[in-house]
């Protein structure tokens, strides 16, 4: 009986207890123009994904007898001076652009990350030298620097993509370097390199799980600026 009561009591904790995810929802939905953003970027995604089947018409489809039509109830948005409608391309382009986007901060959160990581942990000659490399690349214009990128590996969706993420990395060493240096210096990172774990250990188990948050909200505003980026480089 009194393990019985000792289970209970311990079940009935545990329900009591809020867990991380249902905070973050229960802070998520208190605000109303967060669950708005969140509808229109689920909205967005969902539209990306099933295009195919929500496109009324095909994208690249041309007929000269519908150039530059008007909006109608066939085609709420009109067309273009191919005849092509242009709801189907925007609908179209929502893929585009989100996959561009999405890998474009890929890229860069795949370089910036492990080299901000071995300059802030690390220190030294390879921090001056993986700080002065950023700085040079920050120097230049986002855009200017995309555009260069893009005109040198030529005209592709995919280089287009190459040349954003590329240019977004100084932007992810900095943050990380930086997050990594405040990190470092705290408690439960003494400790666990007082207990003799090694450093790829210290970084990967103690040190980037604790720094995720900042690079997840950097890596959501450079989704918005790569989408921006690439609709030039186009």
């Amino acid at each position: 009986m009194v393990d019985i009561a000792v289970n209970a009591k311990l079940s009935s904790i545990s329900e009591s207890v809020e867990t991380p995810l249902r905070r973050a929802l229960r802070r998520l939905f208190r605000r109303k123009s967060a669950v708005f953003g969140l509808a229109i970027v689920v909205f967005f995604v969902v539209l990306a994904a099933f295009a195919p089947l929500l496109s009324p018409y095909d994208p690249t489809a041309q007929s000269w007898t519908l150039v530059r039509d008007e909006p109608s109830a066939l085609h709420w948005f009109g067309t273009d001076d191919l005849g092509r409608d242009i709801l189907a391309r925007i609908i179209f382009g929502t893929r585009a652009s989100l996959l561009a986007g999405v890998i474009s901060v890929g890229i860069a959160l795949s370089i910036g990350v492990p080299l901000g990581l071995a300059a802030g942990y690390l220190g030294g000659l390879l921090d001056a030298l993986i700080s002065r490399m950023t700085d040079a690349m920050l120097a230049c214009p986002f855009l200017i620097l995309a555009i260069a990128l893009a005109a040198f590996l030529g005209p592709s969706l995919s280089n287009a993509m190459i040349a954003i993420g590329v240019t977004a990395t100084p932007i992810f060493v900095r943050l990380t370097r930086g997050q990594v240096l405040a990190v470092k210096t705290e408690d439960y990172v003494e400790a666990a390199r007082a207990v003799g774990n090694p450093r790829w250990r210290i970084v990967f188990v103690h040190i980037l799980p604790n720094i995720m948050p900042a690079l997840l909200v950097q890596a959501t505003l450079s989704i918005a600026a790569a989408i921006i980026g690439e609709a030039p480089l186009s």
